[in-house]
């Protein structure tokens, strides 16, 4: 009997969009992922802590967010990275079908890694802001 084919390029966008929340997890690795309720906690955690802490800055209250969030576009790249042998291999054993990448795959990944490192950089100038003068420009 031949198993569900899963998309390199759907799990991609997954991850690119709301793989924050885990659901590129829970597609490929079913809901009882633990990985995925993982990226599902942090959104609960980040609403607690801004609710609790509502005078510290964002970054700080927003940090589980921020770090699912960025775990999650390096795993669009992991998983748009792999070869369409591999992802068979590993994803679609019992599938009939082959994974033919096409260029959506590409756009996701280029933008994937422009994300990345967007966010990454404004993290990075936004604490050392706030670290080295307090916050006073912003």
């Amino acid at each position: 009997m031949a198993t569900a084919h899963k998309n390199k390029t759907l799990a991609t966008f997954l991850a690119f969009s709301v793989g924050a929340a885990g659901f590129h997890r829970f597609y490929l690795h079913s809901w009882t992922d633990p990985w995925g309720w993982l990226h599902a906690a942090s959104l609960l955690l980040t609403g607690i802590l801004m609710r609790l802490f509502p005078e510290q800055p964002w970054v700080f209250t927003g940090l589980p967010f921020i770090l699912s969030w960025l775990l999650a576009l390096l795993s669009a790249l992991v998983l748009g990275l792999k070869s369409d042998e591999q992802w068979d291999a590993t994803y679609n054993p019992g599938s009939e079908r082959a994974t033919k990448s096409r260029w959506p795959l590409v756009l996701l990944l280029a933008l994937s890694l422009a994300l990345a490192f967007t966010v990454l950089i404004a993290l990075l100038a936004r604490v050392t802001d706030l670290y080295h003068t307090g916050g006073a420009f912003g």
